[in-house]
Formats: structure tokens, sequence, C-alpha cells
């Protein structure tokens, strides 16, 4: 049976040969090794093998093993891929290095005023519900160029990127084009598209990071 580190490098060879048929430069793509649910003797010897950039879906869950990992690999970069609740800002600030899960104008507030207080400025991505499915946290396409406007002009806040996460009953790629689309005219430059399913076609679309969990840990 396969282990998370076995997992990890077919991944990386899969983004390589994907890079290469797009046309990307090899590299071009982040891997972000999704390790929400893992404990932290799973994730070790994944970071143990190289890998240094992770993603979180719960502030909660990441305190309780990222200080400690990071204790020992002080360069890990860390990504929250989860909703954030406006009252879980402060501790989302001191802890991770990007927030992909701007959706609303109440964090974005929040962000901004927690950013100043703790003087340390994450990453932010805008989250966009590709699908307009009203269970889905994000921002409708139409709304993404005014909204991250208003987080530039408003809030003071630098927006790097766009996330989504396409409906599980849709192909992906018409998602993955539209985001694309919508970072050009929002004057973005990351597009964080693909999971564990779709990572190869999101990269021919021009993902800058993928989010891969269960093809590196398996299923939870």
């Amino acid at each position: 049976m396969p282990n998370a580190v076995d997992q990890l490098f077919a991944v990386q060879s899969a983004i390589s040969k994907a890079e290469a048929e797009a046309n990307r430069t090899k590299g071009s793509v982040t891997l972000v090794a999704v390790s929400k649910t893992f404990e932290a003797d799973t994730i070790r010897p994944v970071i143990e093998a190289g890998q240094r950039v992770f993603g979180e879906n719960r502030v909660q869950e990441a305190q309780l093993k990222w200080p400690y990992l990071r204790a020992d690999f002080p360069d890990i970069e860390l990504h929250l891929i989860g909703p954030l609740q406006s009252n879980k800002t402060q501790e989302a600030v001191a802890l991770f290095d990007v927030i992909e899960t701007v959706d609303r104008e109440k964090i974005a507030a929040t962000l901004s005023l927690e950013m100043k207080k703790q003087n340390r400025f994450p990453k932010l991505y805008v989250q966009v519900n590709t699908g307009a499915e009203p269970q889905k946290a994000g921002i409708e396409p139409k709304e993404v160029v005014a909204f991250v406007t208003r987080c530039r002009n408003v809030h003071g806040l630098i927006i790097e990127g766009l996330m989504c996460i396409p409906p599980v009953d849709e192909n992906p790629g018409p998602h993955f084009a539209l985001l694309e689309k919508i970072a050009r005219e929002a004057n973005v430059e990351k597009l964080s598209m693909g999971m564990s399913s779709d990572y190869e076609i999101a990269i021919g679309f021009g993902a800058t990071s993928v989010r891969v969990g269960s093809a590196i840990f398996g299923s939870r």
C-alpha cells in the first residue's frame, strides 16, 4: 500500500507533466498539500520529504498541530482554505501565511483591522463561487471585480489571488476558465484551483497553486 511520501512524489511528478503539457514553466505551480484531519505524525514524513506548503480547513484544528511542527520546520507556509469565521480572525492572522477564503465584506474589514493590530500581513485570496451554489461560500462571479476593488480601496487589503471549488457534479474546466477570466479583469495574479480529482486540468487553465489532499494522504 503506497504511503504519503510515495503519493507526494507521484503528485509532484504529475504536476510537472501537466506543466509541460500546458507549456508552463517547470515549477510554476505550487502544490498545497491539504493536511486537514490528519495528525502531526502523518504530516511529518511529508515535510521531511521536502514539502513545505500545506492547507488546513479549520483554524482550531491547525492550532493544535502546526505550532509544534513549525518549531522543527520554521520555513512552512500554511494556507487557510476553509471558511473563516469573523471570531477566528485574530487566530487566523497569527497562524496562517495565506488566507484563501475572503468571501464577504465583514471578513475583509475584520482582517484589515487585525492585520494592522498584529503587524502581520498574510497573503489574501478571494473565494469565488463559480457555480453560484447557494450552500457554498464565495463571491458571485459577477460581483468579484467590485468586491476586490472594495477590498483594496476601502479596506486597504492586497488581494493576491482568487480561489474556487467547482461543483462536484460538473466539468471543472469551464469553472477554471471563468476564474482565470475574472482574475484578469480584477488584475489579480494568482489562481488557487484544482484538487485531487482535477488538479492536472486546473494547471491547463492557468492554476498557480493546486490543493491536493486525498491523493497524498489518502481518504479521510
